[in-house]
């Protein structure tokens, strides 16, 4: 290193001390590493050059005769730009940087008088730019400073940050405002390699540009992300809200595009109907079908308890890139919906920077040969395994059937008898939680069936199914099924405000700051509850779709129907001495919203069964399920009977990024 570099790095350094707020912890030193495997704080983030620019996407979404152009707000270290280097790109295209914040602090962007960026939310402008990075962030079609309108995930929101992929790659055009004519070019200093990053819907948005195949996005990293919007909005044909995605639009766009969008909210709310049916805007809001087109690497995070994006998002897009053989990476956590920053900052800040240096700078530093997956097993407590789901995962079939006395039914690898049924009825003022406390008692709103207790652990790696047969009274029913552990445990109270984090009073920094733009955030702190149960997947779906997933159709009574419902993929041991209960219900109270109807239900057991992902298949399960179990303490407490209450704004659509 030249004594230049050495004097730069310990200017910026001394600068970040400046301006960190009192109280507050420096950003942590990295482990030693040879500079050529690490990009290190070497420029001025003080000096930093901070501009907006103008990029046309070439739709005109709000009809006004031209075509759009999308804000692109750029921080970038200006050392490489005056010695002739280009430095890579970081990008975050987000709806959310004017109406709602972004992070955990909500913060928003700011402007100086000029209108040129002061604060960026987050930190990664912090802490790659003085490492050689730029960052970009885009404010997607109709949002801040943007023209047209937002439309939820469609072409318009991809196009939005697609074109600023290319114009960093010399084949968009931009401008140095939003209506002049003075051209911007990026090619002066962008090598246009790009990473894209965001949570909910800014991870949303990098996972449709990569389904583009745009060249010269290198890798994407979608955190808590949305894979296809109609299962953000429905599940087989069951509705998970009481809306549909126009409201979204009107929330997050600008003031002006409020007054100019309605149309194309109206054409949202036409176009996505209430009833479940596929329709051409749901496809055109679909990444997963062009998961063949993803050249980028992508490093998936999410939390498994999420009931805002919920787990089969990043499941179903997990499996349709491991069929195309893209590289990936996961993290998966026992929180909601919550940014990794938030709940294992350390090393997800290590993490991102060598997988940012390795894919953008083409360092050789390894983390392309690490485990694949990090999963959270207790609260702040993870394992690693080489791929994901788990080496020796194999599908076994575990079936229902009648229990020896009142109460819950078995599970097990024997088949019903012939003939066996179970019945209840659809009562929308209950859930998975309730079902789950009163597991074993006969109540008529559920069918429960549990293992034996364990005599060792039993892990569930990926996707479960449960195919049902069942006749309805009704002509409209809805089904949910819910795996659940019964037994004694300590989770991250993912149903309490921040969804599994407490946010603190003190502060730790993450890079350089100026007296706009501070490098330092609020710690949190797991959030922890004592259970008895815990629900670790589950799968909704209107048995009207039996025949057509796409499609509903009203269901004869009286008539058997056969429907096999997708459960959210998961990673979770139940341990010995426990139980695990698979729960058949009718409508899941605060996840799912009621049919027209209120049917009972008649489960025919001989042909319905599960299918899970166990490691070790079904001899792991037969040795599980025989043998002595260990005692457990007794309980701590009694659980109430409606259980841990789930986050108060499921009951209608979030935004897709707020953190509570």
């Amino acid at each position: 290193m030249t004594y230049g570099t050495l004097v730069s790095a310990a200017t910026a350094a001394l600068f970040a001390s400046l301006v960190t707020p009192a109280g507050a912890q420096p950003e942590p030193a990295s482990p030693a590493a040879p500079f050529a495997r690490e990009s290190r704080p070497v420029h001025s983030y003080a000096d930093a050059v901070r501009e907006s620019v103008w990029v046309d996407t070439g739709l005109d979404g709000d009809g006004d005769g031209r075509t759009d152009r999308v804000a692109v707000d750029i921080v970038r270290p200006r050392e490489p730009a005056a010695a002739g280097r280009k430095i890579p790109v970081i990008m975050d295209a987000s709806p959310y940087y004017a109406c709602c914040g972004r992070g955990n602090e909500s913060q928003k962007k700011t402007y100086d008088a000029d209108g040129n960026p002061v604060q960026l939310p987050l930190f990664y402008d912090n802490y790659f730019v003085p490492r050689g990075y730029a960052f970009v962030a885009v404010d997607l079609a109709g949002t801040n400073r943007s023209d047209g309108c937002d439309d939820v995930g469609g072409r318009s929101d991809v196009q939005s940050a697609k074109a600023v992929v290319d114009w960093l790659n010399g084949r968009a055009r931009g401008y140095t405002s939003r209506t002049g004519a003075t051209p911007a070019r990026a090619t002066g200093w962008s090598t246009g390699n790009v990473g894209m990053i965001g949570k909910s819907w800014d991870g949303t948005i990098a996972n449709g540009v990569a389904a583009t195949g745009v060249e010269g996005l290198k890798t994407i990293v979608p955190i808590a992300a949305i894979s296809s919007w109609y299962d953000y909005y429905h599940s087989q044909g069951a509705p998970l809200y009481n809306s549909n995605p126009s409201w979204l639009s009107e929330y997050v766009n600008s003031p002006e595009a409020q007054g100019r969008c309605g149309a194309v909210q109206d054409r949202i709310t036409a176009s996505t109907p209430y009833s479940g049916d596929w329709t051409p805007a749901w496809t055109e809001r679909d990444y997963v079908k062009d998961a063949g087109k993803v050249r980028a690497s992508v490093f998936v995070v999410h939390g498994q308890q999420d009931l805002n994006v919920r787990a089969g998002h990043f499941g179903q897009w997990w499996d349709a890139l491991a069929a195309h053989g893209v590289e990936r990476k996961i993290w998966l956590s026992q929180t909601g919906h919550v940014d990794p920053f938030d709940f294992r900052r350390a090393d997800w800040v290590r993490t991102l920077h060598r997988w940012f240096d390795h894919y953008l700078l083409g360092y050789d530093n390894g983390v392309d040969r690490e485990p694949v997956a990090d999963v959270e097993r207790a609260p702040d407590v993870w394992t690693t395994d080489r791929q994901w789901p788990a080496r020796a995962t194999a599908t076994t079939t575990l079936r229902p059937a009648p229990g020896a006395a009142a109460g819950p039914g078995v599970l097990g690898r024997a088949s019903a008898a012939p003939g066996s049924t179970a019945t209840f009825t659809d009562d929308p003022a209950l859930g998975e939680l309730d079902w789950a406390a009163r597991i074993d008692d006969a109540t008529p709103e559920k069918a429960g069936f549990v293992t034996r207790p364990l005599s060792r652990d039993l892990r569930i790696s990926g996707s479960s199914k449960v195919t049902v047969t069942a006749t309805p009274t009704t002509s409209t029913a809805h089904l949910s099924a819910v795996l659940v552990d019964l037994g004694p445990d300590t989770i991250r109270d993912y149903g309490a405000a921040g969804e599994g984090i407490t946010t603190l009073t003190d502060r730790s920094c993450w890079g350089a700051s100026t007296a706009g733009d501070s490098a330092c955030f609020k710690e949190t702190a797991a959030r922890t509850t004592d259970v008895t149960y815990n629900v670790v997947s589950r799968g909704w779906a209107d048995l009207g779709t039996w025949a057509d997933p796409r499609e509903e159709h009203p269901l004869i009574p009286g008539r058997a129907y056969t429907l096999t419902l997708n459960l959210a993929p998961t990673d979770h041991v139940v341990p010995a001495g426990h139980r695990l209960a698979l729960i058949v219900g009718g409508t899941d109270k605060d996840l799912l919203d009621s049919p027209s109807t209120t049917p009972t239900l008649t489960l025919d057991l001989a042909r319905t069964w599960a299918k899970l992902p166990l490691v070790g298949g079904a001899g792991a399960f037969d040795r599980a399920t025989t043998g002595p179990a260990p005692a457990l303490p007794p309980p701590t407490h009694v659980p109430s009977l409606t259980g841990p209450v789930p986050p108060a704004a499921v009951t209608g659509p979030r935004l897709p990024g707020e953190d509570r």
